[in-house]
Parts: structure tokens; C-alpha cells; sequence
């Protein structure tokens, strides 16, 4: 069963029970021992979906904004061990299994990551549930910290590749699999503090003024 100390992956379960989808919730308290003697960490969640692909989900839990003077908006750090072992689910599980890190942001503010009506409400806090496959992921993760083995995307590149979770669950397509497009308010570049390499964005407002920076803004149409 999933951890229900943490309350992101709490919030995240009761999501998928709120959208009647299939899942199985993995003891992730304890690392798996493969055959060959390595040590990986466990799943939190296998999900089915309706376009086929079954979903190996590691759950990450996110401020949206995180801190307290200086807000940054679109935090998505991981590790090394994260990427490396579930990435070792892949190949276990087989083709038809993609891994998937699920970006869990509890809204702290008066923005948020998805539209009003594709957020979550979980004893009495909002959520917004973003994914980005594993391929990705790893194909556009930058070291952060080589002491601790974190890395993270650049607001820039996660924005363009992330997509709301609901498009991974119920997006259909006539032989295959049909990836949403990503929405709106993910389209447009990051918040202040986020890790970001080359010079801002087009869309980038000095003022502070522009919500694409930090998603989009409660209340407003």
C-alpha cells in the first residue's frame, strides 16, 4: 500500500480512486533486490490507462511555489537513484510498461501548474498531478548537486514535455498511443529561482506581472 504519511502520494491515490483507474499501490518503504544482487528502489504506484501503456509511477512531492521569500515555481529536482531505478522497472516489466515521474504540487499560492477544474482536492488542499515520461526525464535532466546526486530539467524544457496527468490516463488513440498536448498555462517558461540554463525566455516579465512564469492564476478565466 502506498505510504500514507506522505501526503502527496495520500493525495495522489485518492486521485486515481476519484477517476476510477486501475492501480496497484507498491510498498515503496522498502528497496527491491534484483536477481543479480542489486539494490533498487521500489515503485510507488503501477497504473493502468485506458490508450494501453501501463504506467510505472515514482510520486514526487512539490510546493507550488516552494519558498518563502524568493518563490520558484515548477521545482521538479529528482536523483540519479530515482532515474537509474526506474529505469531498471522498464526493462523488468517489459514494453508495454513506461516509467513515469509524477510531479504532485501542492498549491500554496493563488497560481497553479493546471487549470481550476483539472485540480485535486485532498483534505482540504489542492493538488495538481504533472507527469513526464522517464525519457524524457532523462534525456533533458541537468546534475544539480553531484554531492547528493540530484537532478532537475530546466523550467523551459519541463514546461514543453510535461502534460497534465489526466491526458496519460484517458488519452486514446486508433493503433497506438496518443500523448496529450501540453496545456497552456505548461507551454510558457518558468518562475523566479527555478534551474534554468541560457538567457530567459521570450515570454520572460521582468515586472513579475506576467502568471506564465508561475502557471496559471486561480480565479481567472
Amino acid at each position: 500500500m502506498a505510504n500514507r504519511d506522505n501526503h502527496y502520494e495520500a493525495a495522489f491515490e485518492a486521485y486515481l480512486r476519484g477517476r476510477g483507474v486501475p492501480y496497484v499501490a507498491v510498498d515503496e518503504t522498502k528497496r527491491s533486490l534484483l536477481a543479480n544482487g542489486e539494490s533498487i528502489k521500489s515503485l510507488d504506484f503501477i497504473v493502468s490507462s485506458a490508450c494501453g501503456v501501463k504506467w510505472l509511477v515514482d510520486v514526487k512531492g512539490r510546493r507550488f511555489p516552494s519558498g518563502d521569500e524568493q518563490k520558484q515555481y515548477w521545482k521538479n529536482w529528482s536523483t540519479q537513484d530515482d532515474l537509474e531505478s526506474l529505469a531498471s522497472w522498464e526493462r523488468l516489466f517489459g514494453a508495454d510498461f513506461r516509467g513515469l515521474f509524477v510531479f504532485a504540487y501542492d498549491i500554496r499560492g493563488d497560481r497553479a501548474p493546471l487549470p481550476e477544474e483539472q485540480l485535486f482536492e485532498y483534505r482540504d488542499a489542492l493538488y495538481g498531478f504533472v507527469g513526464v515520461e522517464l525519457r524524457h526525464y532523462a534525456a533533458y535532466a541537468r546534475r544539480i548537486s553531484p554531492r547528493w546526486g540530484t537532478l532537475a530539467m530546466s523550467a523551459t524544457d519541463f514546461c514543453r514535455l510535461a502534460r497534465p496527468m489526466d491526458g496519460f490516463l484517458f488519452s486514446k488513440a486508433r493503433g497506438g498511443v496518443s500523448l496529450p498536448s501540453a496545456l497552456e498555462p505548461l507551454s510558457f517558461a518558468d518562475g523566479p529561482g527555478c534551474v534554468t540554463e541560457g538567457p530567459p525566455p521570450e515570454c520572460w516579465d521582468e515586472s513579475g506581472d506576467d502568471w506564465h512564469r508561475g502557471g496559471q492564476a486561480l480565479g481567472q478565466p
